[in-house]
């Protein structure tokens, strides 16, 4: 197999400051930010950064690998001193947080939770998808969770959870009160609505 050559010294200057530049822009404007424009900020032309990147994905993922590997990395310290429900909640507030903290981050994530999870996804947030499936499986053996809810079920309404605290203080002030109204829900019996009243038909 032919290994990748490595990348000279001016053109891994120029790799390292477009991924500042990116994070930088995507930060300001969000995940639909100018290419050209953090090309023309980082002092190159267009045409490196799609040597570099392909596609506004490829940037995102380069530009958010760091992040998305310390999501992954803070659900298992977040196990070793929690509980499984709390430890799953508290993963699940930081991960909303981060999301409007970091513009740009949501679209990345969104791409992990799209067609029921079994559609290739950017290698960064696979592993923030495997680290939700340990913190779910363990939060349904201790009985925090439906045993019904998937992993990526979770992730998707966490999402919308983001987005819901987003509209409705811009800071996320909200995600707290959103996630516990959520996990009441989901605590409860599989054949029973949030509510708690019998699904029809059932006793």
């Amino acid at each position: 197999m032919t290994q990748a050559r490595p990348m000279r010294a001016d053109a891994r200057r120029n790799y390292e400051r477009l991924l500042r530049v990116a994070a930088e822009v995507f930060a300001e404007h969000g995940e639909n930010a100018s290419l050209d424009d953090i090309a023309r900020r980082a002092g190159v032309g267009s045409g490196t950064l799609y040597r570099h990147f392909p596609n506004r994905l490829a940037l995102l993922e380069a530009a958010y690998t760091d992040r998305m590997a310390a999501l992954a990395a803070r659900a298992d310290e977040l196990a070793r001193s929690l509980p499984p429900g709390a430890a799953l909640v508290e993963w699940l507030n930081e991960l909303c947080a981060g999301t409007i903290r970091v513009r740009g981050l949501k679209a990345l994530l969104g791409s992990a939770v799209m067609d029921g999870g079994t559609a290739p996804v950017p290698a960064c947030c696979a592993s923030v998808r495997d680290a939700a499936a340990r913190l779910v499986a363990a939060a349904r053996a201790e009985g925090a969770l439906r045993a019904d809810v998937e992993p990526v079920e979770l992730l998707r309404l966490a999402h919308g959870v983001a987005t819901a605290s987003e509209f409705a203080d811009g800071q996320g002030g909200q995600i707290r009160r959103y996630l516990a109204l959520l996990m009441e829900g989901l605590h409860g019996r599989p054949d029973r609505p949030a509510g708690g009243r019998p699904a029809r038909g059932r006793p």
